[in-house]
């Protein structure tokens, strides 16, 4: 057998399936399984395909946020003059702004892959990994058996079936990160959470952007007002094309000419634009697991079946974060991270509760929300309904914000929280003490029991409850 080298201490090359307690899947979310099997004793492995670190830290929230930092501060000096203050923009270093992103993630990603490969209390196998049968996996010809199996392979860009897409030098959200100048014009091909971010950074940064949605409206998990209160403040820097199909795409000596069909009229039109970044969602990485393999079933958009207890089809695998698909955010798949060990190894048998999952689209103004929308809730529910607007309460007022608003959406007889909506300056953060409360039990009394400070932005939450109906 060859002798491992520094380079590849940590890759096993026998034909010999080496067992383990624990095999994970993504250094993400996985990683907190890897962690917890460390202090339990447990042999482990994890597998990764990188980057190291996961999505978040390299290709979602981390990046992202940074770029839309800079965004918000172009915003808040073009919105100045509702306070009669005179203030323009002479400059955007755009490179500077993707470099200053990079220099803030890229070391971050060295850190934990050299961490990985340096580490000895766990066995790490760097490579795409694949399912031969429902215990084993291999990695760059190497098999591995797992007595227990965690898939937190996480997802990708989904690219749509669109003609001329397959020849064009599109972006996605992985792509748009190497950026070094910013497009004169940008067509932004979705109308989801990603689109409408980077629909705010371009525009921001000074690209004339359209953003093409195939349905009635933006993000439309939110709701509805939310939704249409948010394309009307986007479309006073961007363009918004609801119910647009996009028939075929074609580049051409001034970029890419986008074709598509006003569903609602039936109209078929054109725009140029330099570059395309397709935005349409995000697909599972099950599929390059192999796990038609193994006892695990797909739905059918490829993401990984689960109960509700986080396990697969095929007993002792489960699977969390983006490869199941639930909730693509973060927090959810470090949540579910927990949750999956507690059940697979401490055997707690308890069903991962989703009522309270909060969510928020960083956008200018920016969107939060956690539990049902109102239509959702009347399904079930006799409901009370209760809103505010932003100047409702002084500070909104002295933040001269007139277009912003909450909602809360409470179960009429038990009076308990079943949703909250918010769009405007801070919403993610406002929305906090709401989501604390619906994971507390949803008593509205946890919210109304201590004091707020006056004059300050959280009395916008209290002041939805003075209005149900």
């Amino acid at each position: 057998m060859k002798p491992e080298n520094a380079s590849d201490k940590k890759t096993r090359r026998s034909a010999t399936a080496k067992s383990y307690d624990l095999v994970v899947i993504g250094s993400g979310s996985g990683m907190q399984a890897v962690e917890n099997a460390i202090e339990a004793n447990m042999s482990v492995a994890l597998v990764d395909n990188g980057p190291a670190g996961g999505t978040c830290l390299n290709l979602g929230c981390i990046p992202s946020k940074m770029m839309i930092a800079a965004a918000d501060r172009v915003m808040e000096i073009r919105e100045a003059s509702r306070f009669s203050i005179s203030a323009e923009i002479t400059g955007i270093d755009f490179k500077k702004i993707m470099q200053d992103m990079k220099e803030a993630v890229v070391p971050d990603h060295r850190q934990i892959h050299q961490a990985l490969q340096s580490d000895g209390r766990f066995d790490y196998y760097e490579g795409l990994g694949h399912f031969t049968d429902d215990r084993t996996l291999e990695i760059n010809g190497q098999p591995i058996r797992g007595e227990t199996i965690f898939i937190a392979s996480g997802a990708r860009p989904k690219i749509p079936d669109i003609k001329g897409l397959e020849s064009m030098d599109y972006l996605t959200s992985d792509t748009v990160l190497d950026l070094e100048a910013c497009p004169e014009s940008l067509a932004i091909i979705g109308g989801g959470y990603i689109a409408a971010e980077y629909g705010h950074f371009f525009s921001a940064m000074g690209a004339d952007v359209t953003v093409f949605q195939n349905q009635q409206r933006l993000v439309p998990t939110e709701e509805p007002e939310v939704c249409d209160l948010l394309a009307e403040e986007l479309q006073k820097r961007l363009h918004v094309e609801l119910n647009a199909e996009i028939n075929h795409v074609a580049g051409n000596n001034d970029g890419v000419t986008v074709t598509y069909t006003r569903k609602d009229s039936g109209s078929q039109k054109q725009i140029q634009a330099e570059r395309v970044l397709v935005a349409a969602g995000r697909q599972s990485n099950a599929d390059r697991l192999a796990v038609a393999n193994t006892g695990v079933q797909t739905d059918e958009n490829g993401f990984i079946r689960v109960d509700s207890y986080l396990q697969t089809t095929c007993k002792d695998i489960w699977a969390f974060g983006d490869a199941n698909g639930q909730y693509m955010f973060t927090h959810v798949a470090n949540a579910e991270a927990a949750a999956a060990w507690r059940n697979a190894i401490d055997k707690e048998n308890k069903p991962f509760d989703y009522h309270a999952v909060p969510r928020a689209v960083f956008t200018h103004p920016a969107v939060a929300s956690v539990g049902m929308n109102e239509a959702e809730a009347r399904k079930t529910h006799e409901v009370l309904v209760g809103t505010a607007n932003y100047d409702d309460c002084a500070k909104g007022m002295a933040l001269r914000q007139d277009r912003g608003f909450a909602k809360v959406i409470l179960d009429r007889q038990s009076l308990n929280l079943l949703g909250f909506h918010i769009i405007g300056p801070h919403a993610p953060v406002l929305i906090q003490e709401v989501i604390n409360a619906m994971a507390a039990g949803g008593d509205p009394g946890l919210l109304v029991g201590g004091m707020h400070i006056h004059p300050a932005l959280s009395e916008l939450v209290m002041k939805t409850f003075s209005r149900l109906g």
